[in-house]
């Protein structure tokens, strides 16, 4: 019987190893899966090399994986805000690498490595720093730079409904870079706030198939507080 439900945080994060690539969901705060980064925390994998819209947001999730030096290097679209300070410090400091990418080749990167595409070529980013080093070709009179696919060891996403065999539904804008993660990843870690039985999702709400999820770990919906979260036992209901 196939069943991906993991009984708590532990297990959900359990073998992720030292020097992973590590996709986050989320942007901004939509669809974080800031749980799953603090038991990432509490697991303790370090040098690790994190691809997400951001750097991090205040003190907590991502923010404080930075803040406790347990990242090599970042690979996102947005890594300074007015609360990233965080990650503004150690890159500073020379503790952090940077990979900065435009959002919409982030997004279509991450696509690429789960579709099985070798690369693509696009005209953002050309004549700029940001495509030194990559092949340029000219494509119907404009310049076009050389995208590579991005892919990880590990996808940490939020989904707001799943079942055992992980298909996965979202929340709204919670959806954003969830279901292209999932698919770019090795092993796809995912929480949701409610499991129901198979059968229960309509298939054509489906957005993640369960092909793509590995493992799935249900929490109460978050409690928000002074800008932080309160995290729920596993198995709790939604």
């Amino acid at each position: 019987m196939i069943d991906k439900i993991v009984p708590d945080f532990e297990a959900a994060l359990a073998g992720v190893p030292d020097g992973a690539t590590v996709m986050i969901g989320g942007f901004g705060t939509a669809g974080l899966p800031n749980e799953l980064v603090e038991a990432l925390i509490a697991q303790g994998a370090r040098e690790l090399t994190v691809i997400n819209n951001n750097a991090g947001n205040g003190e907590h999730g991502l923010a404080r994986l930075l803040a406790l030096g347990r990242v090599r290097k970042v690979v996102c679209s947005f890594p300074r805000q007015a609360d990233s300070h965080h990650f503004d410090r150690l890159y500073r400091a020379g503790q952090v690498e940077l990979e900065l990418v435009p959002q919409g080749t982030l997004s279509e990167r991450i696509r690429a490595a789960g579709a099985g595409i070798g690369g693509f070529f696009t005209p953002t980013s050309h004549g700029t720093d940001l495509a030194k080093g990559k092949e340029v070709r000219e494509i119907d009179g404009r310049m076009h730079v050389f995208e590579r696919p991005l892919h990880a060891d590990v996808a940490l996403i939020k989904a707001e409904r799943g079942d055992r065999w992980g298909n996965l539904t979202y929340r709204m804008t919670a959806r954003n870079f969830g279901p292209s993660m999932a698919m770019a990843a090795k092993l796809t870690i995912a929480s949701v706030h409610e499991v129901v039985a198979l059968g229960e999702l309509d298939p054509e709400a489906i957005v993640t198939p369960g092909i793509f999820v590995q493992r799935v770990l249900q929490i109460a919906r978050a409690a928000t507080l002074g800008g932080g979260f309160k995290t729920a036992p596993a198995g709790a209901s939604a």
